[in-house]
């Protein structure tokens, strides 16, 4: 920490900016963490009990639960060596500038789709979301994130958040939706970028879509007053914060009109410009965590049993789903130019997952980062696509820094429900103690 806050006022973790619409609807913008907040090292936040820097607490986790459907082509996705000198294979290319901060995982049985109903993406989504089985309307229990919500909430504005990027009507709940309250409970993803955008900044009045105001507008009298009272880097740091705000609020009103609604079932449900979506989705995510206003997130990028297609990669030809297997719509899972396909479409989900954590790493946070602070985990509902392999799944591990084995592959002897338990219990200090499917702590996995 480059600065010491001695004689100005420190300020509560829980500020917020507050105004006012047009409307009269409350505008609420977070603040990011300020060298003004913490304690003299930068180690801990002053709490709003005492600024005197002798009550202080410690900087909360978050949790990532990120997923995209349709399983992987091992051949291309699985490092063929283990180890800190593993290769980056073409599907983990976008994660090489990274290596330091992920771990790499193969292994991982998914062990609770045995016996379940359904055809084999059911069983498997909700074995991997639940560590439960299929009941034939969805799992048997919650999902992860949805378990971690419960542990994890600390007063933040919303116990947690459901966002999605696909906008695809196939399937019924258990293909649409990665977060689950319950049987029968699922919490549907969030979309439409200008719906997430007015649920966490509570904008939504026409004058702001028309890009006639900003939402800074409503809070700029906050905002300055709150400047005369920081220190130079605190002011560069809401400078930029504030900027970044704009920024995406210009990014999200300049989609075209049909970005706001979602497709009819019987309409063409492929978006055409899934990674701008994307990045907004995974922008606004971040607003979110290092805000203060969630401690825990889902992000579905693509659905299970995805059936889109991507002209951004050049891939129209079929569906996601049917470059899997061997069904007459495409080449199969032994065909080569197939196999090349989907390695591309991995690579471009890996380039996604890349994206969001580097935004984590690049925002600043006690003597460290939002990365640092925060534990990312992508995992897939299937391991080799093509037959619904259950066994040898694989996930990334990302940020929690000083606590997991980094700059590494390795292969696993263990189910999801391993990984989920070591996650909660050691990353995140739950204390769930168990988790269906789980028979030990994957301390491998821990530095």
């Amino acid at each position: 920490m480059s600065q010491v806050i001695t004689e100005r006022r420190r300020m509560s973790r829980r500020s917020f900016l507050k105004g006012f619409a047009l409307s009269h609807a409350p505008i609420v913008v977070g603040l990011p963490p300020l060298i003004s907040m913490f304690n003299s090292n930068g180690t801990a936040y002053a709490t709003e009990a005492s600024f005197s820097g002798k009550t202080e607490a410690p900087i909360e986790k978050r949790f990532v639960f990120w997923f995209n459907g349709n399983g992987i082509p091992e051949r291309y996705w699985i490092p063929s060596r283990v180890g800190a000198d593993y290769d980056i294979t073409p599907c983990l290319a976008p994660l090489a500038r990274l290596r330091d901060k992920v771990l790499v995982l193969s292994g991982l049985d998914n062990a609770a789709v045995g016996g379940s109903v359904g055809d084999g993406h059911s069983g498997s989504m909700s074995a991997l979301m639940t560590c439960t089985r299929y009941t034939g309307r969805g799992p048997g229990g919650p999902s992860l994130d949805q378990i971690l919500a419960r542990r994890m909430d600390a007063n933040s504005r919303f116990r947690s958040l459901q966002i999605g990027v696909s906008q695809e009507s196939f399937g019924g709940a258990i293909q649409k939706n990665m977060s689950w309250a319950g049987p029968d409970r699922p919490l549907p993803p969030e979309e439409i970028p200008h719906r997430l955008f007015d649920r966490l900044f509570g904008a939504s009045e026409e004058s702001w879509i028309q890009r006639k105001r900003s939402i800074l507008d409503a809070v700029l009298q906050d905002a300055t007053q709150l400047r005369k009272t920081l220190p130079r880097e605190d002011e560069l740091r809401l400078e930029e914060h504030l900027s970044s705000i704009r920024d995406l609020e210009h990014a999200i009103v300049s989609l075209p009109p049909h970005y706001q609604k979602i497709p009819q079932p019987e309409e063409d449900f492929d978006m055409k410009d899934w990674p701008r979506i994307a990045k907004l989705q995974s922008d606004m995510l971040a607003y979110a965590l290092v805000t203060g206003q969630t401690r825990v997130a889902s992000y579905m990028l693509t659905k299970c049993q995805g059936l889109a297609r991507f002209p951004w990669l050049g891939h129209t030809a079929a569906r996601h789903h049917d470059y899997t297997h061997q069904d007459g719509k495409a080449p199969g899972e032994t065909g080569a130019e197939g196999q090349r396909i989907l390695r591309d479409i991995c690579r471009w989900h890996v380039e996604e997952f890349a994206y969001l954590v580097a935004k984590l790493n690049s925002i600043p946070e006690g003597t460290g980062t939002l990365l640092d602070n925060t534990v990312l985990l992508f995992v897939h509902e299937h391991a080799e696509a093509g037959v619904h392999k259950n066994t040898g799944g694989i996930a990334v591990l990302a940020g929690s820094k000083d606590q997991v084995v980094h700059g590494s592959h390795i292969k696993i002897a263990g189910t999801i429900g391993d990984l989920y338990l070591t996650v909660a219990d050691d990353l995140l200090n739950a204390g769930l103690g168990k988790v269906p499917t789980a028979n030990r702590r994957l301390t491998e996995i821990l530095a």
